[in-house]
């Protein structure tokens, strides 16, 4: 959820169903997370395996429409909550590394040349780099709210989430109707996307924690 300071009025804390809602959307994204890890871990869930690629394409777009819906209400209503500031990130996370683990796993395999590649155009590779940036902007984050310093959502960040949660339903469209991975090169080429605008969103983060002294230093005492 975006801090209501962004929107540049100031707005009094939402009270009764306006404060319940966005945690509801949150805690229904969750859900929709879980949901969609049970669906893609499905042992008949395979290229080609069409109606069950399709639902999980469905579930991944409908949870990927209330990260903007909740995000949306809350700055609206300044219903921003600790819950919502904690389970919000988390929930997107969950959907999307669990998306891209399954799709780099073995289900999703096809053979190409008599060895084995993923249908998806998702390689392990791609995961440990998007796992990783993940690990390292959470610590990021946790510093810099340490320090009392702003730790939302840079544009970059979003433009990363914006890019994944267009990409994971188009391979898995792809997959339903591709068995034999005949398109896995352009899907690949999409995820190389994926993996360098992942990588360079951290960089803001970077620079915020290490590129100048916080507040109170002994660096910024006279």
């Amino acid at each position: 959820m975006t801090n209501p300071s962004e929107t540049g009025r100031s707005l009094p804390p939402a009270t009764g169903w306006r404060a319940a809602t966005p945690t509801a959307i949150t805690t229904a994204r969750l859900g929709l997370a879980v949901a969609f890890v049970v669906v893609l871990s499905l042992p008949a869930v395979k290229p080609g395996a069409t109606a069950w690629l399709l639902s999980a394409a469905g579930i991944f777009v409908v949870a990927a429409l209330s990260d903007a819906l909740d995000g949306y209400l809350a700055r609206k209503w300044n219903a921003v909550s600790k819950f919502g500031r904690v389970m919000d990130p988390f929930a997107d996370k969950v959907l999307v590394l669990s998306a891209f683990v399954l799709l780099a796993g073995p289900a999703f395999a096809v053979l190409d040349g008599g060895a084995r590649a993923p249908a998806s155009g998702v390689y392990p590779w791609m995961v440990a780099v998007i796992l990783a940036r993940e690990l390292l902007v959470t610590s990021l984050r946790g510093l810099l709210e340490s320090q009392g310093r702003d730790a939302s959502a840079q544009i970059a960040g979003k433009a990363k989430m914006v890019l994944q949660s267009v990409a994971i339903p188009l391979v898995l469209v792809s997959v339903a109707f591709d068995p034999a991975g005949a398109r896995a090169g352009w899907m690949t080429a999409i995820n190389l996307a994926v993996v360098l605008v992942t990588a360079i969103s951290a960089a803001p983060y970077l620079q915020a924690a290490f590129g100048a002294a916080p507040p109170n230093t002994p660096e910024q005492e006279p």
